[in-house]
């Protein structure tokens, strides 16, 4: 699976005081996990992406796996 990104994307994960997952991203961050969705949602199921702030996320991100069912 090909993942692309937009040039200057930024995506932060993050828990809120509440328990709630939070992703923030810029209009690349958003776009790039557009365009990734789309392609994971042409896999077969069990595919994955996994983003971490050591491959893809903000420094201090939470990992974050997005998996097709």
């Amino acid at each position: 699976m090909t993942i692309n990104w937009v040039n200057g994307f930024k995506i932060n994960v993050s828990i809120d005081d509440e328990s709630i997952v939070v992703i923030s991203a810029n209009q690349e961050g958003l776009l790039s996990l557009a365009s990734q969705l789309t392609t994971l949602a042409n896999e077969v199921n069990g595919a994955h992406i996994h983003y971490d702030e050591h491959n893809s996320l903000e420094e201090g991100s939470l990992e974050m796996i997005i998996e097709k069912i």
